[in-house]
């Protein structure tokens, strides 16, 4: 079994992420080795913003997006993936926190949606730019 692939996807927006998922649930059955699916949370506590949250405000929405992302992960592995499958919720900078996981899990693919960028991200960098210059494995970017 080879190293596994891990898929980082964005909960705010429903499905929005849906075919990035379907694409790392094809490479890891491809590869026959399980799939991480993350997501990052903001962390308000460290932010200018933190004082403004209740000081339990991050552990609620932390706990809601586990929720929310085990969901999505189950509706649409069911029947195509192994048990393997982990729901990861991370909070800080996209792009750190899945450079992160990667190092720290060895897997041999990073798989990633790309937006139609804006202007601010040609000045400062898009996550999934970040992500494929930093990463020591492959970066499947996946476009709308």
């Amino acid at each position: 079994m080879s190293n596994g692939v891990l898929c980082a996807i964005d909960i705010s927006s429903d499905d929005q992420d849906a075919h990035v998922l379907k694409v790392a649930i094809q490479q890891a059955s491809l590869r026959g080795t399980h799939l991480d699916v993350m997501t990052v949370l903001p962390d308000y506590g460290l932010s200018l913003v933190g004082s403004y949250f209740d000081k339990n405000q991050h552990a609620k929405v932390e706990e809601n997006a586990k929720d929310l992302l085990s969901e999505v992960v189950a509706r649409h592995t069911e029947n195509k993936q192994n048990p393997e499958t982990r729901a990861v919720v991370a909070t800080g900078s996209v792009y750190e926190q899945v450079l992160q996981l990667a190092k720290t899990t060895k897997c041999a693919l990073i798989v990633i949606g790309a937006h139609r960028p804006e202007l601010s991200d040609y000045l400062l960098g898009p996550n999934a730019a970040r992500i494929v210059r930093h990463s020591h494995c492959s970066v499947y970017v996946v476009r709308d």
